[in-house]
C-alpha cells in the first residue's frame, strides 16, 4: 500500500500528531530547557532558533530530528539536516544513532551543505550537461587552471592567480555568471577577471569538472531552470533543518528558499553576533532576510549558556552590545561568576609570548592542569611565529590547527589523482599530477606539446594522446610513450567497471604501476616509505569501507565514481578539520575557534590594527571585528586572559602598540589589569625564566 506521505507537499497533520503521542517524550522533556523544548516541538511553520554561543543548539536539532520521526510521523528519508563541516555532521550523526535507533533512521540526510549538492548533482547531472563522472576540482586544481588561462590570454596578470580565484568564488557564491557581469565594470582589473570567468567556466566544462563553490551554485541554478527537478526534491526533503544560519551566502540562502518551497517546514539554527565569515561570501543578513521572505517564521531565542562563567558571559554581552542588532539577546548562566577576566600589558612582543607560556608551564606543574586544556587564540597566523618558539624552548607540547591533513600527504594526492582520472579520463589536473608519478619519462617539451594540440583540438589530453594528428607533433619514442600510458589506463578503467570488486582494481593498480618502488625512491628512508605506503593502504581501506556502508541517502551501496567523489570531497573539508586527542596547547585564529571550548583561553594581540585589524579599521568596518572578539571571550569555559604588547616588531622594527578599543569596552568591575603601570625591565624575562626553570627540577625532582 502507497503512503500517503509520499505525496506531494503532505505531511503529518498537528492534530494528528497529538493524539498519537501526548508532548515530547519524557527523556527529551528531562534534557531541554523551556526554549530549546519549544525549538523542538514547534513544527507547523518557519522557525529560527537564535542560539547564543554555548547554548546547546546541536541538542535542539538532534532531538528534533528524533522528535520529528518517532512522535510525528516524519520518514527519516525525509528528513535533511545540513551544516558547514564534517565535523559538526559528524557530531549530529553520532547524537541522532543514539536517540534513533534501527531502520528508523534508514535515509536520513545528515551531511554539508556541500556534501547535498554533490549529491544532488550526481544525481541531476543530465540536466545541465554534466556527465555523471564528474570530477571536483580542489582550490589547487582551481588556480591552476586559472593560471593557464592568464598566461594566454593576459600573461602580465600572472601575478594575481589568488586575487582572480577569490574574486570568481565569491561571484559564484552571488550566483552572478559572467553575462551578467560583461559591462558593468568600472576598471579594467574586473573587466579582465570577468573573461577570465567566462573561460574558467567553459574550462571546466570541457573537463567535466566542477569546482567546490559549483557544488552550491549549480544545484541552486538547476532548481530555478527546471521545475521538475525541484519538485521531486522538495518530495524528497519534508523537512529540513540546517545549522550555522548566519554563515549561509546568497546561493545557500537561495537553495534552502527553493528546496522548502509554499509549504515551508524548517528550521534554521543561527546566530548573528557570531558571523564572522563575510570574507568568504556569508551574509548575516540572511537571517533578518528570513522575515521578509516568511512573513510567518517563529522567532525563539535561546540565551541559557551551558559553557562559560558569568563574568566571561557578561564580558561577552557588553562587548557585543556595542554592535547594532535586529534581534537582543543576553546570554546567562546558572554557573558560579568565576575569576576575574585578566588583561596583561606586556612591554613587548617577546615578552608576550614568554608570559603565556611561563603562565601555562605554571599551572601545569603547580595545578596539574592538562596542556590540552589550555588555547591561545590570534587574530592571524603570522603572530603563531614567536608563540611557538616560546612553547618550544619551554618544552611545552603544542598543537597548531590547520596542521598538514592526511589528504595532503603527497602520497595521498598521487594515488587521489589516479582515482580521479579512472572515474573522469578528462580530468586534465588529474594527469599532470600523475603522468610522471612514478617516473614514466614524458618530458616537459612533450607535455607542452600535447597541451597546445589539446588547446586546438578543445579535447583533453588524455584524449588527444590517441589522435593521429598529435603525432605529427611528436617523436616516435614520446609517442609511443604516451600510447602506453593511455593502453594502460583503459585496460585498467574496464578492470574497474568489470571486476566484482572495483577496490580490486584499484590495488592492481598501485602494484602495476610499481609506486611502492617509487615511495623507497622518494623517501628519505625505508621507515619513511613505509609509512607512506601504509598511508595509500588506509585510503583503499577506507574507499571500501566506504562503498560498503552505503549512500547516506538510500542505504544504497555506493558505485565507485560516486564512492571516490565523496572521497575528493572529503578531502577538500577536512583538511582543516583534523582532530588530535594528545595533550597539547591548542593554538589557532579566532576565525578557526568558532565551535570549540577550552577550560582555559588566551586571547593574544588585543591591539589597534590586530585587533580590531587595519584592514578593517580603514574600511571602518569594526563590528565584524567586534563580533570575532566576541566568539574569542565565548570560547572560554572558566579563565580568559587577554594580552598586548606596548611595543611590537614589524618589519625589523620596533613600533609603539596602542591598546585594542575592545578591551575599553569590557565591565570594568569584571576585569584585572596586570602589567599596566610596569616598565619594562630587561632583567624580567631572565628572572621569570629562572623560575619556571628551579620549578620544573623541584618538581621533577
Amino acid at each position: 500500500m502507497p503512503d500517503p506521505n509520499d505525496q506531494l507537499g503532505t505531511v503529518p497533520a498537528p492534530d494528528k500528531i497529538a493524539a498519537r503521542f501526548i508532548s515530547v517524550s519524557l527523556f527529551m522533556a528531562n534534557k531541554l530547557n523551556p526554549r530549546q523544548k519549544e525549538s523542538v516541538e514547534y513544527i507547523s511553520g518557519p522557525l529560527l532558533v537564535l542560539a547564543g554561543a554555548g547554548s546547546g543548539k546541536t541538542s535542539v536539532i538532534t532531538q528534533k530530528i528524533a522528535y520529528l520521526i518517532q512522535e510525528c510521523g516524519y520518514r527519516a528519508h525525509n528528513i535533511a539536516a545540513v551544516t558547514f563541516t564534517n565535523k559538526a555532521a559528524r557530531e549530529m550523526k553520532a547524537r541522532v544513532s543514539k536517540l534513533v535507533k534501527g531502520k528508523a533512521s534508514h535515509g536520513l540526510i545528515v551531511s554539508t551543505f556541500h556534501n547535498l549538492g554533490l549529491n544532488i548533482l550526481r544525481k541531476e547531472s543530465d540536466a545541465i550537461g554534466l556527465k555523471s563522472n564528474f570530477t571536483l576540482f580542489d582550490d589547487h586544481d582551481s588556480k591552476a587552471l586559472i593560471k593557464d588561462i592568464i598566461l594566454r590570454s593576459a600573461p602580465n596578470a600572472v601575478d594575481e592567480v589568488d586575487y582572480f580565484r577569490n574574486l570568481i568564488s565569491l561571484w559564484k557564491n552571488d550566483l552572478k555568471e559572467p553575462d551578467d557581469l560583461r559591462g558593468k565594470m568600472e576598471d579594467a582589473t574586473h573587466a579582465l577577471a570577468v573573461e577570465i570567468y567566462a573561460e574558467y567556466n567553459r574550462m571546466l566544462s570541457a573537463y567535466n569538472a566542477v569546482d567546490f563553490d559549483d557544488l552550491i551554485r549549480l544545484p541552486t541554478l538547476m532548481f530555478l531552470n527546471h521545475n521538475e527537478i525541484l519538485s521531486k526534491w522538495q518530495r524528497r526533503i519534508r523537512y529540513l533543518l540546517v545549522d550555522e544560519y548566519q554563515d549561509t551566502n546568497i546561493s545557500q540562502y537561495l537553495l534552502v528558499k527553493l528546496l522548502v518551497g509554499d509549504d515551508p517546514r524548517f528550521t534554521v539554527v543561527g546566530d548573528d553576533d557570531q558571523s564572522i565569515y563575510s570574507w568568504r561570501g556569508a551574509r548575516p543578513e540572511n537571517l533578518v532576510k528570513l522575515q521578509e521572505d516568511f512573513p510567518h517564521l517563529k522567532l525563539v531565542k535561546l540565551e541559557q549558556n551551558y559553557r562559560s562563567t558569568g563574568l566571561i558571559l557578561k564580558a561577552a554581552n557588553t562587548v557585543i552590545d556595542n554592535n547594532p542588532h535586529v534581534f537582543k539577546k543576553t546570554l546567562w548562566s546558572e554557573m558560579d561568576f568565576g575569576d576575574k577576566i585578566r588583561i596583561i600589558r606586556t612591554p613587548s612582543d617577546d615578552a608576550e609570548a614568554e608570559r603565556i607560556a611561563n603562565e601555562i608551564l605554571h599551572q601545569h606543574l603547580v595545578r596539574k592542569c592538562d596542556y590540552k586544556d589550555f588555547a591561545i587564540l590570534y587574530r592571524g597566523n603570522h603572530q603563531a611565529r614567536i608563540m611557538e618558539m616560546k612553547l618550544q624552548q619551554n618544552r611545552i607540547p603544542y598543537k597548531m590547527n590547520g596542521g598538514t591533513s592526511f589528504f595532503a600527504k603527497a602520497e595521498i594526492k598521487d594515488v587521489m589523482s589516479y582515482l580521479r582520472l579512472l572515474i573522469n579520463p578528462d580530468d586534465d589536473a588529474a594527469f599532470l599530477r600523475i603522468i610522471n608519478t612514478p617516473r614514466r619519462e614524458i618530458g616537459p617539451a612533450t607535455l607542452e606539446k600535447l597541451n597546445d594540440y589539446a588547446a586546438v583540438r578543445g579535447i583533453s589530453l588524455v584524449s588527444s594522446c590517441s589522435e593521429l594528428g598529435l603525432r605529427q607533433h611528436l617523436t616516435p619514442k614520446a609517442s609511443e610513450r604516451l600510447e602506453r600510458f593511455t593502453g594502460w589506463l583503459d585496460r585498467t578503467i574496464e578492470k574497474l567497471h568489470t571486476l566484482d570488486n572495483p577496490v580490486m582494481a584499484i590495488r592492481e593498480m598501485i602494484t602495476d604501476i610499481n609506486y611502492e618502488a617509487w615511495l623507497r625512491q622518494d623517501s628519505t628512508s625505508d621507515k619513511m616509505a613505509e609509512k607512506r605506503l601504509a598511508n595509500v593502504h588506509i585510503l583503499i581501506d577506507g574507499l571500501q569501507s566506504m562503498m560498503e556502508r552505503g549512500n547516506d541517502e538510500d542505504d544504497t551501496d555506493l558505485a565507485i565514481g560516486d564512492a571516490i567523489g565523496k572521497l575528493v570531497l572529503r578531502d577538500m573539508m577536512e583538511r582543516q578539520e583534523e582532530e588530535n586527542e594528545e595533550d597539547a596547547v591548542q593554538m589557532m585564529t579566532l576565525h578557526a575557534s568558532k565551535g570549540l571550548e577550552f577550560p582555559h583561553v588566551f586571547i593574544m594581540g588585543l591591539e589597534e590594527e590586530l585587533l580590531p585589524h587595519r584592514n578593517s579599521i580603514e574600511s571602518g568596518d569594526i563590528e565584524e571585528e567586534r563580533r570575532l572578539m566576541y566568539v574569542g571571550i565565548t570560547r572560554a569555559q572558566k579563565t580568559l586572559a587577554l594580552t598586548f604588547a606596548s611595543r611590537r616588531k614589524q618589519f625589523g622594527e620596533l613600533i609603539d602598540c596602542t591598546p585594542s578599543r575592545f578591551l575599553d569596552e569590557l565591565p570594568e568591575d569584571d576585569i584585572r589589569w596586570i602589567g599596566a603601570e610596569e616598565k619594562a625591565k630587561p632583567d624580567n624575562r631572565e628572572e621569570n625564566a629562572n623560575t619556571i626553570s628551579n620549578l620544573r627540577a623541584m618538581l621533577n625532582g
